[in-house]
């Protein structure tokens, strides 16, 4: 069964399109990864200059614009996970994991500081220890 249906449907529709506009030849990870950079920027440009409050209460054909972004966004970052053979649900599974040891809840509650600075310095550097946590 695969992992995420609706996901390798997507991916396999966007090569299809990709193919039949003979477009396989610009969608190199390099320019998957740019694309995918110009994406965020144009979902970001949706909150620019709003408020926090007004951000989480958008009109709703603000929220039809941010759907588009998003839906773009998702869109590059699946071809750039399907163009490398990168499985995007078991990579998340890591990732999460991964931030479960570097954010131990009993360590950040409440705080948005990044995991180095509340990380032990290791005596012959100064700097910070992961492992340490």
């Amino acid at each position: 069964m695969p992992e995420w249906p609706e996901l390798e449907r997507f991916q396999s529709e966007f090569r299809d399109f990709v193919a039949e506009r003979d477009w396989d030849q610009f969608h190199t990870p390099k320019n998957l990864a740019m694309a995918l950079v110009g994406e965020v920027g144009e979902l970001l440009e949706q909150f620019q200059w709003l408020t926090a409050e007004q951000s989480a209460e958008l009109s709703p054909e603000q929220l039809e614009e941010v759907a588009h972004e998003i839906a773009d966004v998702q869109i590059y970052l699946a071809a750039l996970a399907d163009r490398l053979g990168i499985s995007i649900g078991p990579a998340v599974a890591r990732k999460m994991a991964l931030n479960a040891e570097k954010y131990p809840p009993e360590k950040v509650r409440g705080s948005a500081a990044k995991y180095t600075a509340y990380q032990a310095p290791t005596a012959s550097t100064g700097k910070t220890d992961p492992e340490s946590t």
